[in-house]
């Protein structure tokens, strides 16, 4: 675990005093989104746009994105946030961001900018599309390096414990944040657990890979974006499964695995539908 990169201790500028680091998580959020913005502007340099286009899509897509995983672990932990000792804390921090609230937002801000430029929607959403598998590997990268979002218990060769995760891998943890979960054959203290933020960052950035290469491919170029949310709703669908949130739908999905079955409806729908836009080529 490295969830502090470089710490420059404390630093006085003016008689303030404050603590200065590079943190990992951050670190790797900075890395997807220019990472994203660097493949973006080189396909719109071929379709004729200006490079403040795609530098406004990357902004209002973090911008969205983190308000909207926000937003969305609010509600999903509404009860812990109510029963905090400091509610307001849990609110402005910057832990608790779940990705698929940041879809939804990160959709919604873009949708705006790219309304505002009278861009059509389609062709940039398919642009876009492989580039979010590309970002959210990266991302995952940033969760394993604090030891954030990381999976049931495992004895699993590569199985690993984060000793100051968030929250640390032990059994009282687990007893306490994850009761639903069968620790039964650990024993008291630091636990192994899947590293599912490892298992997400391989499966995205290779489906990215392969959906970059084959982006210009007639028979996907024009399904990219529905295609993404097929392929994304699959990969969250089956790794929730080895994942600790609670499934309380039926006692058999999370509500991730919910919003996965959509994802994967709405894709295949319009894979198999799609929708007609006059799309510019590139080159």
């Amino acid at each position: 675990m490295y969830p502090v990169i470089i710490d420059f201790g404390i630093i006085s500028i003016l008689g303030f005093e404050f603590h200065l680091a590079i943190y990992s998580f951050g670190l790797m959020l900075v890395i997807a989104f220019y990472s994203c913005y660097f493949f973006l502007n080189y396909e719109l340099k071929f379709l004729g746009y200006e490079d403040k286009l795609a530098s406004d899509i990357i902004f209002w897509a973090a911008l969205g994105g983190i308000l909207g995983a926000k937003i969305y672990y609010l509600l999903e932990n509404i009860d812990r946030v109510i029963n905090s000792y400091d509610p307001f804390g849990m609110i402005f921090s910057g832990a608790g961001l779940v990705f698929l609230g940041g879809l939804l937002g990160s959709v919604i801000s873009v949708s705006w900018v790219l309304k505002k430029n009278k861009v059509p929607w389609l062709t940039f959403a398919n642009i876009i599309g492989p580039l979010i598998f590309l970002g959210y590997a990266i991302g995952r990268l940033g969760c394993f390096l604090v030891g954030d979002d990381y999976g049931i218990p495992s004895t699993l060769p590569w199985a690993m414990s984060f000793p100051k995760g968030i929250p640390p891998t032990t059994t009282n943890i687990f007893s306490d944040l994850y009761p639903w979960i069968d620790i039964s054959g650990f024993g008291p203290g630091l636990i192994t657990v899947h590293p599912t933020q490892l298992y997400e960052a391989i499966i995205c950035f290779l489906l990215f890979l392969i959906m970059w290469k084959y982006r210009k491919a007639s028979m996907i170029k024009d399904l990219l974006f529905f295609l993404y949310l097929f392929l994304a709703g699959i990969e969250r669908f089956f790794i929730e499964f080895l994942r600790t949130n609670q499934k309380y739908v039926l006692e058999l999905l999370s509500g991730a695995q919910v919003i996965s079955l959509g994802m994967i409806l709405i894709g295949l729908y319009f894979i198999i539908n799609p929708l007609n836009e006059a799309t510019p080529e590139s080159a």
